[in-house]
């Protein structure tokens, strides 16, 4: 299959995987690197220098911006906040900071992601969550600020470890 591209999107990137759909209303700028068969919802932006995986899925409302590195088969749900900056100033000098989002993640919506920090394979971040520190593979995290609440297994089995419950 081809790649689909909304004819209301402004992608200027070249460097599309097969299978890829992208929504209305999404920018790609040109450094853009965007993986196989991914799928980019409505309101998206993805900035210059971001590489996305194959088979991710990033829905509606997201900013990706520069220094975000995202593996394959990664979810981002709606309007996930990432930043790259941790002292915005209006027309100041700034520093860069990247992150690291490995293979397998999912990510709930509305959740924030402080920049300069890792989120390990299959770790899973709960909606709402604010993410400020390196998140371990295969564990579950929830809250503001998110802590460690559990693990999830590759396929996506959680066990808590206290008597929380998460809501289904």
């Amino acid at each position: 299959m081809a790649t689909k591209i909304h004819k209301l999107s402004d992608v200027q990137s070249q460097q599309i995987g097969d299978d890829t759909s992208i929504w209305q209303f999404c920018v790609v700028l040109k450094g853009a690197k965007i993986g196989r068969n991914c799928n980019i919802c409505a309101n998206t932006f993805i900035e210059n220098d971001v590489v996305i995986g194959d088979n991710t899925t990033i829905k509606c409302g997201v900013q990706v911006w520069d220094g975000i590195r995202i593996g394959n088969n990664v979810f981002i749900g709606a309007n996930v906040t990432f930043t790259n900056d941790l002292v915005p100033r209006s027309k100041h000098q700034w520093t860069r900071v990247d992150t690291t989002v490995e293979d397998g993640v999912t990510i709930g919506a509305n959740s924030t992601v402080l920049g300069g920090h890792t989120i390990g394979r299959y770790a899973f971040i709960g909606a709402g969550s604010v993410v400020t520190k390196d998140i371990p593979a295969n564990t579950v995290w929830f809250g503001n600020p998110a802590t460690m609440r559990g693990y999830i297994t590759d396929d996506g089995k959680i066990t808590l470890t206290k008597t929380e419950e998460i809501d289904k």
